[in-house]
């Protein structure tokens, strides 16, 4: 299961969550396997952190978290449609969205555990 959570210095609204979701889950077909079905996702608007000495600049730190992806497919499309979807939606420049892949080789859920 994909999970995307991201943490943002500005305000989100509910229709700009459905709007970077929908984005979202178009995009995760890209990383072949993963589908808008098992995408998860978090956002925390209004997060307090600074970027090149300042707090005024709107801008994401974004972890995306793949299970069974090694060779990484997909992720440079991927990457290309988040900072679109934060640019679009929420106005956040591409220079200021920053995203980091975790490799999940064990996933547990629902009581059992899944591996690689």
């Amino acid at each position: 299961m994909p999970f995307v959570i991201a943490r943002v210095n500005v305000s989100v609204s509910r229709e700009q969550e459905r709007e970077i979701k929908a984005i979202l889950g178009r995009a995760i077909e890209l990383v072949p396997g993963k589908s808008e079905q098992y995408l998860m996702l978090g956002f925390e608007g209004d997060y307090h952190f600074w970027l090149r000495g300042e707090d005024s600049r709107p801008a994401a730190y974004i972890e995306v978290s793949i299970f069974g992806n090694e060779e990484h497919l997909g992720y440079e499309g991927f990457t290309r449609e988040i900072t679109r979807a934060f640019r679009e939606v929420l106005g956040i420049p591409p220079e200021n969205v920053y995203i980091k892949y975790d490799d999940i080789s064990v996933w547990g859920v629902n009581g059992f555990t899944i591996e690689r």
